[in-house]
């Protein structure tokens, strides 16, 4: 009965992410990108200025800072996505897998901005009156009830998309590699970890969203730097290998000479995919986070957004890559996921230091992602039947955790995709209808901005 329902899941996930989904991401995202005008991208010192608090407002509407907001979508996607889904980039489509992650990022700064800056243009409320923002209040509010099926759509697949099973799986295998637990029941062993990180998670969790704000905002830079220190160090060991490396990056991604069959298409779908699952544009999971931001501006919102996938996709992700590729093991190495990261950064570095600083990055990765997941699929289930139904939310995220650290990565790998692949077509398609709402605005916001309406 698992098998055939493994074999249904992986059949389904290789469907749905063919090429009309594709073109739909990176075809979308490219529509975008060049609709703005490339006017997002010339105001990056304004989003870091806005990162910064220099706009903010106590009395704005809204329960997160833009640098809450921010560190709560990135503790989501700076995560397993960039240690253990480039890993798997690698593992299943060679390092052109790379290059199609760099341009998914790209075009995913443009969808983050127009997705996110909707978010807080088409707030919803709860029955509690409290703002809310995604896809789904997006779709509502700013096309109308008539869409009300799309919106059913999206947080029904996001009720599976933001379950928490890619992290406790990877999590629970990191502490066994890195522990190399030998016991002869290890299903036993991951199970006890299972409990424990659900005992960790559920005492965040239950805090609701501004503890939850308050705690990524805490882990995320503290966790970037030491990650970012660690792979720029095994970057200079391996100084006289990057050239060859980047070399390597870019004929294969239009050869596919690394990925069996060598067929291009498996190549950028790889690398679309991992994009996808590691800095989440497009597929509507940051819209629910940054529609609670304390802001009265939507494009300020968006702009900040921006910066999620240059951060998380275009910095950490390359970085991730250069030290398994400088390292050399992925070639001959049987793995996939966090080990493959772990032989690499250990096969670098002396004794061990790799596997405790990934054990370190990973827990708090992990950890972080696992609270802001929470939040995504209690938004989607609080959407379909109402808040007292959507607390219970968390109760089934807590299982869910127990349950991922036994099963299998490639399927829950499949899971994950599928549902991020089902939640990316209502969120696209409502962003291209609405686009034309946040260029003007965000044409009326940078007039505003060059009048120095905003100097106080």
């Amino acid at each position: 009965m698992y098998l055939s329902l493994q074999n249904i899941v992986s059949e389904f996930s290789q469907w749905v992410w063919g090429i009309p989904l594709l073109i739909l991401l990176i075809g979308g995202g490219l529509f975008l990108f060049l609709y703005s005008g490339l006017v997002p991208f010339r105001y990056m010192k304004h989003a870091v200025n806005v990162l910064r608090g220099k706009y903010d407002k106590h009395d704005s509407p809204g329960d997160l800072s833009h640098y809450e907001a921010l560190s709560s979508a990135i503790a989501a996607t700076v995560g397993m996505g960039n240690i253990s889904g480039v890993a798997i980039a690698i593992a299943s489509g060679g390092p052109g897998a790379i290059f199609w992650m760099w341009v998914s990022a790209f075009v995913g700064m443009a969808t983050k901005f127009f997705t996110c800056s909707l978010s807080v243009m088409y707030r919803g409320k709860d029955e509690d009156g409290n703002a809310k923002g995604g896809p789904m209040y997006v779709i509502t509010e700013g096309l109308g009830e008539k869409w009300k099926p799309l919106a059913v759509f999206f947080a029904f697949a996001g009720l599976f998309g933001t379950l928490p099973a890619f992290q406790a799986n990877q999590l629970t295998q990191t502490l066994v590699d890195v522990f190399q637990v030998k016991a002869t029941n290890i299903d036993t062993v991951k199970f006890c970890l299972g409990v424990s990180i659900a005992l960790i998670t559920g005492m965040v969790i239950f805090g609701g969203i501004k503890r939850i704000g308050k705690v990524a905002g805490k882990l995320v830079p503290a966790m970037v730097v030491v990650y970012l220190i660690t792979v720029l160090t095994i970057l200079i060991l391996k100084v006289e290998e990057i050239p060859s490396i980047f070399s390597l990056i870019f004929t294969d991604a239009f050869s596919g000479k690394a990925v069996v069959g060598g067929a291009l298409g498996t190549l950028i779908i790889t690398g679309v995919k991992r994009a996808a699952f590691s800095n989440e544009a497009g597929l509507g999971t940051a819209p629910m986070m940054h529609g609670t931001a304390k802001t009265d501006e939507p494009i300020r919102e968006g702009l900040v957004a921006m910066l999620g996938p240059a951060i998380d996709t275009l910095l950490v992700c390359t970085l991730t890559a250069l030290a398994i590729l400088a390292s050399g093991v992925w070639q001959n190495f049987n793995g996939n996921g966090i080990s493959l990261t772990l032989v690499a950064f250990d096969s670098v570095l002396p004794s061990n230091i790799g596997s405790i600083i990934i054990t370190v990055c990973v827990l708090i990765f992990a950890f972080s992602t696992l609270f802001t997941y929470s939040f995504y699929g209690y938004s989607c289930l609080s959407y379909l039947f109402g808040v007292k139904i959507g607390k219970y939310y968390n109760y089934i995220y807590i299982v869910t955790i127990i349950v991922a650290s036994i099963i299998k990565l490639d399927f829950v790998i499949n899971v994950i995709d599928s549902a991020y692949a089902l939640m990316a077509i209502p969120t696209l398609l409502s962003t291209l209808i609405l686009a034309p709402k946040v260029k003007r605005a965000a044409k009326d916001y940078f007039n505003r901005l060059k009048e120095g309406a905003f100097n106080h």
